[in-house]
């Protein structure tokens, strides 16, 4: 169908009487949403679809028990005609053009005076898309345009800002972008200012629109140049300017990563804040180096630590996996405490250091040899350890026996 004629509008049905003959499926799906974007809604029919008697039953719908009539139209902003009686829809189309008023024609488009578009809401953002007529077409396109949404390969960025701003904590994942959640990356596509850490994925910063704001809160092991306090003050200052602020963490927010301390900062001082959890590299990067962290018949259960906590309080064997993260500086303390603990010297360890991205190197041994190995190759942060007996499953164990 030719575009010529065509004048795309959205319409304030709420509050406005729109008629629907038939009580069929495409009637249903239509009454239905019409009364939920608050429209008075009549159905003429003399029989209707359980989910349209439902909708009367709750007083959303009136309903005129009969086929159709002249004068049913009075007083109508919109009608839909969709019955199995193609007399009866020209009809209806007829009086509707003789009242002025926009007629949605059921399967026959060419003589309508209205369409409605296939479409996608996703958050504030309403997608209509007409098909020319195609009703197939325009939901295939209505539904690629949302999957480009939702993934934030589109900008959804407001023009104006929020008059109250908010906080989002994303996890971003154990390195590579790809990892990210659609959530998180949408987010990213709204925001006005991102506050990263050093081990969030850093290349989804070149997606963004060159005026967003991008503070790097970084923390190297040991040396934290913006302390957490100052790190709470930049999340509820942005956001009092009305703005999206993305806070975007390695792994997942609540993994030792102090998101539970920005969530309160922000909502004590009043700021919406939402919580998107990410892929934790406690898992995910065992799982890059092929080391299941459970395994049937060797491991049923797993901790996850880092090298500050008190190890030794861990189940004590190798069927109980241990995943310790940012302790490859203290390696060789972690292992002698592990032994002295009553642990089998033999038990196997893996070192995966820049777990999840391309630069990923893996290193196994056992808590006898393993910090000798990870300072003849010079392993350094970021690394998770890897402690028990599923590290036997990985490749790296299994080419060096």
């Amino acid at each position: 169908m030719s575009v010529g004629g065509n004048f795309p509008l959205t319409l304030r049905v709420a509050g406005r009487k729109v008629v629907v003959v038939g009580g069929g499926h495409v009637a249903t799906r239509r009454a239905l949403s019409l009364v939920e974007a608050g429209a008075l809604v009549t159905v003429v029919s003399s029989i209707i679809s359980d989910s349209l008697s439902s909708a009367v039953s709750r007083g959303d719908i009136n309903w005129l028990q009969r086929t159709y009539e002249r004068g049913d139209l009075d007083g109508a902003w919109l009608v839909q005609t969709a019955t199995a009686s193609p007399d009866i829809d020209e009809q209806v189309a007829v009086d509707a053009e003789a009242s002025q008023i926009w007629c949605l024609k059921g399967g026959d488009p060419e003589k309508a005076t209205a369409w409605s578009p296939a479409v996608a809401r996703i958050d504030d953002v309403m997608v209509a898309v007409s098909g020319g007529g195609d009703a197939g077409r325009a939901s295939a396109l209505r539904d690629g345009v949302a999957a480009a949404l939702q993934a934030g390969d589109l900008p959804m960025r407001h023009k104006t800002h929020h008059p109250e701003g908010f906080v989002a904590l994303v996890g971003g994942g154990p390195g590579d972008p790809g990892l990210l959640t659609t959530r998180g990356r949408r987010l990213l596509a709204e925001a006005d200012v991102v506050i990263i850490d050093r081990l969030a994925p850093h290349g989804v910063l070149q997606e963004l629109a060159e005026d967003v704001e991008v503070i790097d809160v970084g923390k190297m092991p040991d040396n934290h140049p913006i302390p957490q306090h100052e790190i709470n003050e930049l999340l509820i200052d942005r956001a009092r300017q009305g703005k999206v602020v993305v806070r975007l963490k390695g792994g997942d927010p609540y993994v030792f990563g102090r998101g539970g301390e920005e969530l309160i900062a922000c909502r004590e001082a009043g700021v919406h804040v939402e919580v998107v959890p990410g892929v934790t590299s406690a898992i995910a990067v065992a799982a890059a180096a092929g080391i299941p962290v459970t395994h049937r018949g060797i491991s049923r259960g797993f901790t996850v630590l880092t090298a500050h906590d008190d190890i030794v309080n861990a189940p004590q064997s190798a069927a109980h996996t241990i995943v310790l993260l940012m302790g490859v500086g203290r390696l060789r303390t972690t292992c002698i405490a592990l032994m002295a603990a009553g642990n089998d010297p033999e038990t196997p360890v893996a070192i995966v250091e820049s777990g999840c991205t391309p630069d990923q190197r893996v290193t196994v041994g056992t808590l006898t040899t393993i910090a000798g190995r990870a300072d003849a190759i010079g392993a350094r942060p970021p690394a998770v350890t890897i402690i028990g007996g599923v590290v036997t499953l990985s490749p790296a164990w299994q080419a060096t026996r």
